[in-house]
């Protein structure tokens, strides 16, 4: 399998498709580059280089039990664009990897970056505090954890279902998909799993967002039963400048699946303009 080394000894799984312009993406919580395929697939075959890898502690990757935390989830991303000596890159990132890539930004800047693509992404910050009032409170991630904790497996399960918008009227969410995402969800470390949880949950990103200077779209559902638009995209869209927010009414969270052809057809033409 193609791996990279990082500086902490960490193999760091990615697939790379096709050629011409990089198109570099980072998945979900508790996914992995496999959710990207149709993506990767689609874009290769218009002709461009298509590149995702496993986050350390998911599929393919390393399961440490150190550096599970933001900062080294950027740090790896960067290793694999500096490893395979990409340049002029569009990142992509979905949930927390939306997160990743924007941390990224903050810490190595956009010298490599043409553009950014934010997809149902927790950025600037999940957690509800003070300062976040629109955010979910800490009982919420802390269920999370429980979930990974007591029965992955069952809760993995459970969880597919808001993720994609199952538990609404009219849903024709396919038990093929739920049983995909159970699938890459049990491939993820339950050390890796767990400590994600207050990545996700608790980085506040809002200064990073701060440093973008390439054109930015975000996309989101306004269903999004995990990563509340509210709170996300509709706040961290005002604070990156003159950036694009694209809703999709009814939208689930994982409508990069459920919404394939729209979101592909929206990525393509971001990318192309």
């Amino acid at each position: 399998m193609p791996t990279i080394t990082t500086k902490d000894g960490a193999q760091i799984f990615y697939k790379d498709w096709g050629d011409g312009q990089p198109v570099v993406f980072s998945h979900g919580w508790p996914l992995n580059a496999d959710a990207w395929d149709e993506q990767l697939f689609f874009l290769a075959e218009q002709g461009y280089r298509t590149v995702a890898h496993d986050r350390r502690g998911h599929g393919r990757s390393s399961q440490t039990w150190s550096g599970n935390d933001m900062d080294t989830y950027a740090d790896d991303l960067g290793a694999v664009i500096e490893a395979l000596g990409l340049r002029d890159v569009i990142l992509v990132g979905h949930s927390t990897g939306g997160g990743e890539v924007t941390r990224y930004i903050g810490r190595h800047g956009t010298s490599r970056v043409a553009k950014v693509v934010l997809v149902g992404a927790i950025p600037p910050l999940m957690l509800k505090t003070e300062a976040n009032p629109g955010g979910l409170p800490r009982s919420v991630f802390d269920g999370i954890r429980s979930g990974v904790l007591s029965d992955r497996s069952q809760f993995y399960k459970d969880l597919s279902l808001p993720f994609y918008g199952g538990n609404r009227e009219g849903s024709k969410l396919s038990q093929g998909l739920r049983d995909q995402f159970w699938l890459q969800s049990m491939q993820v470390g339950i050390k890796g799993a767990h400590d994600c949880v207050a990545v996700f949950s608790e980085t506040d990103l809002t200064e990073d967002l701060k440093k973008f200077d390439v054109p930015t779209l975000f996309i989101h559902g306004d269903d999004d039963q995990i990563v509340p638009i509210d709170a996300a995209a509709k706040i961290a869209s005002k604070i990156v400048k003159d950036a694009t927010l694209k809703i999709y009414p009814g939208g689930a969270h994982g409508l990069t699946a459920t919404e394939k052809d729209k979101f592909n057809a929206d990525l393509l033409a971001f990318i192309k303009g």
